[in-house]
């Protein structure tokens, strides 16, 4: 199931925060929460799946949205971006020692809101590429509108102006087509440009197997078996020799 990003947002104007809010649901974002103080921050955090912060540095709070910041980059691996109205030099080298993905500086558009989240969540995601042993950033012909990165339980798939978030879960199977990659849920098809065996490495181990020289399947929607073949929503997949001897050992443990 596609799930766009969710965002929270730290500000302590409540009318700019609403006025944020709004612009972002009009784009296609979801909003985790609105929230005022750095506590307040460290609770939805701690409880609720954030993809993305935005964090005005001057909050209603003892901590300063430059401490969240630190917090973040301690604790958790998502982007955040400084919303405020503070652009002078002391302002943004303090900012800088906590490294944010982006810097905004208040008044603004809905148009320079979602270029930096944009932005921010595309070098992110170019960074953890880089990071990714075996998983390259390749640039998506035209045909196919999409890009994609593997975080934490998820794949981040863009389709055109928005990355939506497909659960492990909920990828049934993988086919090698060419030099794309064929990404099937329950109900959609997503194109991915990687090698079959870099991408099976970020997958977690214990769900998806490799099927055949050209599948990758997830072995929690097997529906059926044969000698030559599995079957997952209707489609039957050609499996090694390998793969049937495991899956009858694993039925037989």
């Amino acid at each position: 199931m596609e799930q766009p990003i969710k965002i929270l947002i730290v500000e302590d104007n409540v009318i700019i925060a609403d006025d944020m809010q709004s612009m972002l649901e009009e784009i296609g974002y979801e909003i985790v929460d609105n929230v005022i103080v750095y506590e307040q921050a460290v609770e939805v955090l701690k409880t609720q799946q954030v993809d993305l912060v935005l964090i005005d540095i001057i909050l209603a709070s003892d901590k300063t949205g430059i401490d969240l910041g630190k917090h973040i980059r301690d604790n958790y691996d998502i982007p955040f971006i400084f919303v405020t109205s503070n652009s002078d030099r002391a302002t943004v080298e303090n900012a800088k020692t906590v490294k944010p993905n982006g810097y905004l500086v208040k008044p603004f558009e809905q148009q320079d809101l979602y270029t930096s989240i944009e932005i921010a969540l595309s070098n992110f995601i170019y960074g953890k590429q880089n990071l990714s042993k075996g998983l390259s950033n390749e640039t998506v012909n035209e045909d196919v509108p999409m890009s994609n990165s593997i975080l934490k339980d998820s794949i981040f798939v863009k389709k055109q102006h928005l990355y939506y978030r497909i659960q492990f879960g909920d990828i049934q199977f993988i086919k090698a087509d060419n030099v794309y990659l064929e990404v099937n849920t329950v109900d959609k098809k997503f194109l991915v440009r990687s090698p079959l065996k870099d991408y099976l490495e970020k997958l977690p181990q214990n769900k998806f197997y490799r099927a055949h020289k050209s599948y990758i399947v997830n072995v929690d929607h097997i529906d059926a078996i044969n000698s030559k073949d599995i079957m997952i929503n209707n489609t039957l997949i050609p499996i090694s020799k390998d793969f049937k001897e495991f899956i009858i050992s694993a039925m037989n443990s």
